[in-house]
């Protein structure tokens, strides 16, 4: 490990945002935005899913995170800064890859909206056709 005044830097993707993480000893602080996370991730179920790396390796409450999250929703910012953390503890603590491997948090999640075809209504959806 590092000394204690390091700061790892690391950066996240989900569909199209994209989370740049910052890692530094602390209190288990998470800001996002300037913003704590439970301000800016109201939903519950989100905030659980930016903390799912610190809770398979067991690391809640030992460093502080400070992220810079642009572009997409709130489910693919969610997504983007969880990709970030776990590669930022990945790079701190080469052992605990596996961990987080495992779990899939440091596979980036390829899936993107799909784009609107010519000559149909949607990605897949067609115009209504009518026999008669």
């Amino acid at each position: 490990m590092a000394s204690p005044s390091f700061i790892i830097t690391a950066t996240g993707k989900r569909k199209t945002s994209v989370a740049r993480v910052r890692l530094k000893p602390g209190t288990g602080m998470i800001r996002v935005n300037g913003r704590n996370l439970d301000e800016y991730f109201p939903r519950e179920a989100l905030q659980i899913v930016v903390r799912g790396p610190f809770d398979k390796t067991e690391t809640l409450g030992r460093y502080d995170i400070d992220a810079n999250i642009d572009g997409g929703g709130t489910s693919g910012q969610a997504g983007a800064l969880r990709h970030g953390i776990a590669r930022a503890i990945e790079k701190l603590d080469p052992a605990s890859r596996p961990t987080l491997k495992r779990a899939g948090y440091l596979t980036r999640d390829p899936r993107k909206k799909e784009r609107k075809k010519y000559g149909q209504k949607g990605a897949r959806a067609r115009f209504q056709f009518s026999k008669r």
